[in-house]
């Protein structure tokens, strides 16, 4: 027996299919509807369409005609598993009959249990995109032992090859709902990182009024001087201020004042013009130009020598300055951000900084509290720069073990939060079990615990260990003579021959030493 209708039967089955597709092109809404017409005409027991994940390889049943919904969650295979699975790797049709003459037959979804298997016939096509096998279209029929399927394949691997268009189309459409989803993911982190005081990591009770003076300063242009020691994030805070102000979607400029070599730090800031000096083959732009509209960002401002001061003083109360080389005055509406780790107002006194640039700079301070006043934010940011590093380098890192987070809290850091990120930085490096470990740590985290040198003992022995060890260098050097060891020591003859008593030390061993 065949399931393929007459030539005319098989036209008018194609045809509505067609319809059916054009009307949707969706699989969902076509994938059922054909299933039924392909019953109507054809007469099967059965048919069923099984699709390929293409991130986990699964084949699972998508729909299938005359199987229930639990049946359908049931129908999961690997490539190779069972007749679809044997179709999906080899991409060539399959005919089994009857399905009883075959073990290969799982009857994973349990459908055939009431129907005998020596009494159907079960035929198996790829639905296939170019050369990939994206799914399998299978059918079952009564079985008939001089049945020619040769027909039955023709025309379910037509069948399938119709199905496969409307496969391609939800491919195409699940890349593109990926690609948004992975365009928002990253718009989202973009948003949420970008220079916002929640990119500040931490929540110690020592920066809550430094959070507290980024929200006050984004609503205003006040001119700003962040102050603390290297390495705390002045830039940051500076970059929150900016991104969080009216002026956020204008330039946000940086200039190094310590970087730069001084005899061109004042072209770097005002620019200059072709001629200016030699080099100057053409006009440039100074930052303060670039950052028209927007802020200009001053770190180390205690560098600055006397000329730029006074150029800078300029700026800050005029909103104008000249090109080298110029005469043209350049109006600029730019907000000034400054930043330090020296002690302005001791440069003030000692005539190294202008006062009255000083009181220009000076009129919101944010003082920005160094790392060791901000214990508790330590593990919160040593979890964010692992995650970051890990990233960068490619290597999973799970966790930092307690000993070596008790190292990170009670380190005293000097160099604040940049040494905080080289340690972690180091430590990702190092890890080669997806831990860091307090040995992965710089020696100068080192404790005696963590290192197992832990003095074991009492103060009292400590100091007698370190008498002996004196005594015996002393008498050494004296070549024995106690009474030179005494005086060289500050000690009488009678303290010391007590100390050498005391210590079971024999003079004697050093007299021709």
């Amino acid at each position: 027996m065949t399931l393929s209708p007459d030539r005319t039967g098989e036209l008018s089955l194609l045809f509505q299919i067609g319809q059916r597709m054009e009307r949707s092109p969706d699989l969902r809404d076509i994938i059922e509807p054909v299933l039924e017409t392909m019953d109507h005409t054809m007469g099967l027991k059965r048919a069923t369409i099984a699709l390929v994940n293409r991130n986990t390889g699964e084949i699972s049943v998508e729909a299938a005609h005359t199987l229930s919904r639990q049946q359908i969650e049931r129908g999961r295979y690997q490539p190779g598993e069972g007749v679809i699975g044997r179709v999906v790797r080899s991409g060539e049709p399959v005919v089994l009959a009857p399905i009883a003459a075959s073990p290969e037959f799982l009857d994973r979804t349990g459908a055939r249990q009431a129907s005998p298997k020596d009494r159907l016939t079960f035929i198996c096509v790829p639905i296939k995109l170019g050369k990939e096998v994206v799914g399998t279209l299978s059918a079952d029929l009564e079985y008939a032992r001089d049945a020619d399927h040769e027909r039955d394949v023709r025309l379910l691997a037509t069948i399938a090859a119709m199905i496969a268009q409307a496969v391609r189309l939800r491919q195409q459409a699940q890349e593109e709902r990926q690609q948004l989803l992975e365009e928002n993911v990253r718009l989202q982190e973009e948003l949420r990182t970008r220079f916002r005081p929640s990119n500040i990591i931490g929540n110690a009770k020592a920066m809550q009024p430094v959070y507290d003076m980024i929200g006050r300063l984004s609503r205003s242009d006040a001119t700003v001087l962040i102050l603390g020691e290297s390495g705390v994030g002045k830039e940051l805070i500076a970059q929150a201020i900016h991104y969080n102000s009216p002026r956020a979607a204008r330039p946000f400029v940086r200039v190094n004042c310590a970087a730069l070599p001084r005899s061109l730090l004042e072209s770097e800031l005002f620019g200059h013009e072709a001629g200016a000096f030699t080099g100057a083959v053409r006009r440039r732009k100074g930052r303060f130009e670039l950052a028209q509209g927007g802020s200009i960002f001053l770190d180390e401002i205690g560098d600055l020598e006397a000329a730029t001061q006074i150029a800078l003083l300029r700026v800050l109360q005029e909103r104008e300055f000249e090109r080298l080389g110029g005469a043209d005055t350049i109006r600029v509406d730019v907000r000034v951000i400054a930043a330090t780790n020296s002690d302005l107002e001791q440069a003030v006194r000692d005539g190294r900084f202008r006062d009255d640039l000083y009181y220009r700079l000076n009129v919101v301070p944010v003082h920005v509290p160094p790392l060791r006043d901000r214990r508790t934010d330590v593990p919160l940011l040593a979890d964010f720069f692992v995650e970051r590093y890990s990233r960068a380098n490619n290597k999973p890192i799970r966790r930092i073990t307690t000993p070596a987070i008790d190292m990170l809290t009670s380190y005293h850091w000097p160099g604040n939060v940049r040494e905080l990120e080289n340690c972690i930085e180091r430590a990702v490096l190092l890890s080669d079990d997806e831990v860091i470990h307090s040995h992965h740590l710089p020696p100068t985290l080192q404790t005696a615990e963590a290192t197992g040198t832990a003095h074991a003992g009492t103060l009292a022995d400590a100091l007698e260990r370190v008498e002996r060890e004196l005594i015996l260098d002393a008498l050494k050097n004296a070549r024995g003579n106690m009474t030179r060891a005494a005086r060289a020591l500050g000690v009488t003859e009678r303290v010391m021959g007590l100390r050498v008593k005391k210590y079971g030390i024999d003079p004697r061993r050093f007299r021709h030493g």
